[in-house]
């Protein structure tokens, strides 16, 4: 969007599941100066896993459009004798803590996924393993330190797939990815409501005057109006919505605190 609206920083904070990048922007200005590239992970966190939370997501961001939404997959090692998502189940069944399973740490929406798959699939004894990111994550699942991984699509995990350094089962999607069809979602692969998407996108702090919302949100549609960009992000396992809105995108955020407020409170889970 340089094009569009001129300079534009990119500025990695990492930690605390995104919180520390989110309660950043949360905290700046209001002024379309500072603005934040996140979505499900910073809601969740703040509303639902923290007792004593950095923001209040709700009430210190103002969505201003969600470009793109992303699923999970259930990922293995191939030495994993399974070929689907139902061998896997039954395996991990006949075998009871002999798996282990890699995620992006207590807390993040990879581990509440992980943990709804064992929910789901019949409270499965497979040991939780948590990484500082999914870049560990793969690179142990590839090397056999782990046998499962519940990891984010990318073009890498994609390619891995493709060339057979692990195997994906199944995407968490409600249908199937763009740019690679042929994986089954987990509804298809037998496991009917094991959903898990993420929506990312941009949010401004609380009392940015409307009208420069309006003029990012503008940005945002022209941007994911290039067919090219759009082939990219289909490409690297992502789902463009060019049709977002802040009304839309709040929507969005909503409903992810409902989906996922029934599955945190059976895991009792909090990260502070």
């Amino acid at each position: 969007m340089k094009s569009l609206l001129g300079t534009i920083v990119v500025e990695n904070i990492g930690g605390g599941g995104s919180s520390l990048g989110a309660a950043a922007v949360a905290r700046a200005r209001p002024d379309g100066y500072t603005l934040l590239l996140g979505g499900t992970i910073p809601y969740i966190n703040e509303v639902l896993l923290k007792s004593r939370p950095l923001y209040d997501p709700i009430k210190d961001l103002d969505p201003i459009s969600c470009i793109v939404v992303s699923a999970l997959v259930i990922a293995i090692n191939p030495s994993v004798p399974a070929q689907t998502l139902q061998e896997l189940i039954t395996y991990a069944k006949a075998n009871p803590g002999k798996l282990s399973y890699g995620h992006n740490g207590v807390g993040a929406t990879n581990y509440l996924t992980g943990e709804l798959f064992r929910s789901l699939a019949g409270n499965l004894e497979i040991v939780p393993v948590p990484y500082r990111g999914s870049g560990p994550v793969i690179a142990d699942l590839i090397s056999g330190h782990v046998s499962m991984g519940v990891v984010g699509v990318t073009g890498q995990v994609l390619e891995f797939h493709r060339s057979g350094k692990l195997r994906v089962l199944a995407v968490t999607s409600p249908t199937r990815l763009a740019g690679e069809p042929d994986l089954p979602t987990a509804t298809e692969a037998g496991l009917p409501g094991f959903i898990s998407t993420g929506s990312s996108g941009l949010l401004a702090p609380a009392g940015t005057p409307r009208p420069i919302i309006d003029q990012i949100a503008q940005a945002t549609h022209r941007a994911l109006a290039e067919p090219a960009y759009q082939q990219m992000l289909i490409e690297a396992g992502l789902e463009p919505t060019p049709d977002s809105s802040p009304e839309k995108f709040r929507r969005m955020l909503t409903d992810d605190i409902a989906l996922w407020t029934p599955i945190v409170t059976a895991l009792g889970v909090k990260i502070d």
